[in-house]
């Protein structure tokens, strides 16, 4: 693995090593020592001879035998030079501890890039900079200088050192559950998300992946493998920056750019990623995710001792996507035997009181349950874990028989148990039993009804997996010849857009049904083609420098007879030169005008971490008011643009409403792919947009169609986005 001398490193030369315990050039030499990592350990620092016993260097060349990693504890002026050093010893990698580059503006951004530009001539993988450091747990290769960090299967990668700490506390309290890698990715300057993925990906030791995400420098990238990874092991992720507010504190923060939230959120769940809300199911997520097999049909069963939180659970779980099926009459009869006549069995069931006096009653009532063709997973919720500290201590012996039993089941089947339990603070050694067969067990009902239905989210992932798309962006140079004339005499023209006949005539190369539209420069010429059309007709203006018709006054419609053209024709001329004295105004577009329908959008852009993406919503003048929109990245496959158009708010009107007709949802299906194709054949193009787009029982029509382009500088800044 390119990553394997760096996270899995032989050798460290600690660079600003020093005998004050409050810097982390001591810290990290003290965890080495403590912690017994078992490779070799060099301080450098020329003004001391020795540090906690180990021989100091002056300089990191004065070392005779080869160094893997550096840990550079130095200022970040310093870091430039450090790296040369390293370099000229042929050093794999370095953690950068120091902050002060592009996190702060344009004077760190350009220390930054010499920083990298001195790694890259050397050959040297940078962590960082700005992080808390790295970790292998495996080796006791600890770059961080906290100690006790729980040992475990989930690799964790995070853009905040408060953040890990979090994390790891955590585990530390609620769980058995530890970590073989932690890295503090910081400003991502060198080594990227992707890399650290593929590295954890192939790693045979790790399960799960757990990362913090403020922004990504190569986003698309990180789609790419992300599906690869997440086909074999769980990638969970928490993504900050969402709100306004959010995006500007990752900004100073990492000196990356965080994305729109909607575009991120849709590409990490269409790559497989869990995307996690709140903070506080985050390391849930992975506990459970790293221990349990997914569920693979969506069907859970709850097993309770009260009703109150039967009830609260199946609404939750209800609420989060999941099915509560009805069990079998087999499975009901079973259930009556052994549990008392005011006990309810449907699903879900309440043991009501059955197991006040044998808590070993669960281990019975899970075994059946599980047994169920209808039930994929089982959600355990109420005092289990609390019977020997509330009723008596001898019940004590009972729960963890049945932990044990519930514990075997487990290992033994492929359906996972999920425990929710009021007395899981108070550290019963049932509870800990579960953990050990990696039963996750959590004193929030919410948050164990959340695991317990990405358990079935992440199982649905998979069986769809042939269906994805592995976000692999090719230039179609084939599709050109035709259309990029239309591209490149615009830009010789000096334009930034295609005019709306051009646009269509783009769609119309590619497959797409568009009605004929004509350019009028005369009155007369207006009504001439208008005479060609069947039925009334639209005149808009066409201007470089007048992109919304309708505000100009450049704009007429249902026009039926030749003086009404004429007039029209006359009247936007005017308008057009009110709005703007100095425009250039190449004419008017006369097209048919279309039948009614529902309006939608389709659009694209260029998101800054993903690259080109397209957009699916209801159109018309509301768009921006409602919102009601889907994104996904480009390119897009058949089933990502069905679930494009089935995941709006607004989907069940395309069905037909109050005995109004379906709208052709396979024309829609059809454009939305062709638009992917369009935009994958011309990276010219910054922005496109069909709004209104009219839906019919037969077919779609494309009422306005306009494409941006990129200018030169744009062209270049975006050319590896894909």
């Amino acid at each position: 693995m390119p990553l394997q001398r760096v996270l899995d490193a032989d050798s460290v030369a600690v660079i600003g090593a020093s005998k004050n315990e409050t810097k982390r050039g001591f810290q990290a030499i003290d965890t080495l020592l403590a912690e017994k990592y078992d490779g070799k350990i060099y301080p450098v620092n020329p003004k001391e001879k020795s540090i906690l016993g180990l021989p100091c260097y002056a300089n990191i060349n004065d070392i005779a035998e080869p160094v893997d990693i550096a840990l550079v504890a130095t200022p970040a002026r310093t870091v430039p030079a450090v790296l040369a050093d390293c370099g000229r010893k042929g050093v794999a990698g370095a953690v950068i501890l120091a902050g002060g580059f592009g996190e702060l503006g344009a004077a760190g951004r350009r220390l930054e890039d010499e920083m990298v530009a001195v790694a890259r001539e050397h050959g040297i993988r940078l962590i960082g900079p700005n992080t808390s450091g790295m970790m292998n747990l495996k080796r006791n290769l600890n770059l961080v200088g906290l100690k006790n960090v729980p040992r475990g299967d989930i690799a964790l990668l995070t853009q905040s050192g408060n953040m890990a700490l979090t994390l790891i506390t955590e585990a530390k309290l609620k769980s058995r559950k530890g970590f073989t890698y932690y890295v503090g990715v910081g400003n991502e300057a060198d080594i990227h998300f992707h890399e650290y993925l593929e590295f954890f990906g192939r790693d045979p030791d790790t399960r799960a992946v757990l990362m913090y995400v403020e922004g990504m420098r190569e986003g698309r990238q990180f789609l790419q493998q992300a599906y690869r990874t997440t086909k074999n092991k769980p990638v969970i992720l928490l993504k900050s920056g969402r709100s306004s507010t959010g995006k500007r504190s990752a900004g100073s923060h990492t000196g990356a750019l965080a994305g729109m939230s909607e575009v991120a959120r849709g590409a990490f769940q269409r790559a497989g990623v869990i995307v996690i809300e709140n903070s506080d199911e985050l390391f849930p997520a992975a506990e459970t995710l790293s221990s349990l097999p997914p569920i693979r049909h969506n069907r859970v069963a709850i097993l309770a001792d009260g009703g109150g939180h039967a009830t609260i659970a199946a609404d939750l779980l209800t609420d989060l996507g999941l099915e509560i099926p009805q069990l079998g009459d087999k499975t009901r009869r079973r259930l009556k035997e052994i549990l008392p006549a005011q006990a309810s069995v449907p699903n879900p069931v309440d043991v009501a009181g059955g197991t006040d006096d044998n808590p070993a009653i669960f281990a019975e009532c899970a075994k059946i349950i599980l047994a169920d063709s209808n039930v994929d997973g089982l959600l355990v919720v109420g005092l289990f874990g609390g019977y020997g500290i509330r009723f008596a201590k001898s019940l004590a012996f009972m729960e963890e028989d049945a932990a044990h039993r519930m514990g075997r089941m487990v290992a033994k089947g492929r359906k996972p148990i999920v425990f929710h339990s009021l007395y899981s603070s108070e550290k019963p050694h049932s509870l800990d039993l579960l953990r050990y067969y990696g039963i996750p067990v959590y004193d929030s009902l919410d948050v164990a009804c959340k695991c317990i239905s990405l358990l079935a989210h992440y199982g649905r992932f998979l069986s769809s997996y042939h269906a994805k798309t592995n976000f692999v962006f090719n230039w179609r140079e084939k599709a050109r010849p035709r259309g990029e004339a239309i591209i490149h005499r615009a830009a010789s023209e000096g334009r930034t857009s295609l005019f709306e006949h051009e646009a269509k005539k783009l769609l119309a190369l590619h497959g797409v049904d568009v009605f004929e539209n004509q350019l009028a420069t005369t009155a007369d010429e207006a009504v001439a083609f208008a005479e060609r059309v069947e039925g009334p007709v639209a005149l808009k203006i066409v201007s470089p420098d007048i992109l919304h018709k309708s505000d100009a006054g450049g704009v007429m419609l249902n026009l039926s007879s030749q003086k009404a053209v004429r007039r029209a024709f006359d009247d936007i001329m005017a308008n057009a030169r009110r709005f703007n004295k100095t425009a250039d105004i190449r004419g008017v577009i006369v097209s048919p005008m279309v039948e009614a329908g529902i309006e939608v959008i389709i659009g694209t852009k260029i998101d800054g971490q993903f690259g080109p993406v397209i957009m699916f919503g209801m159109g018309g003048i509301l768009v921006e008011v409602l919102k009601d929109v889907a994104f996904r990245v480009l390119p897009i496959s058949p089933f990502t643009a069905s679930r494009m158009i089935e995941e709006i708010r607004s989907a069940p009107l395309l069905d037909g409403y109050r005995g109004q007709p379906a709208s052709d949802k396979k024309a829609l299906k059809k454009l939305l792919l062709k638009c992917s194709e369009l935009i994958e054949s011309y990276p010219e193009i910054e922005e496109m947009d069909l709004n209104p787009v009219i839906l019919h029982p037969q077919g779609v029509s494309i009422v306005d169609a306009r494409i941006l382009l990129k200018s030169q500088r744009s062209g270049d800044a975006n050319a590896g986005d894909a």
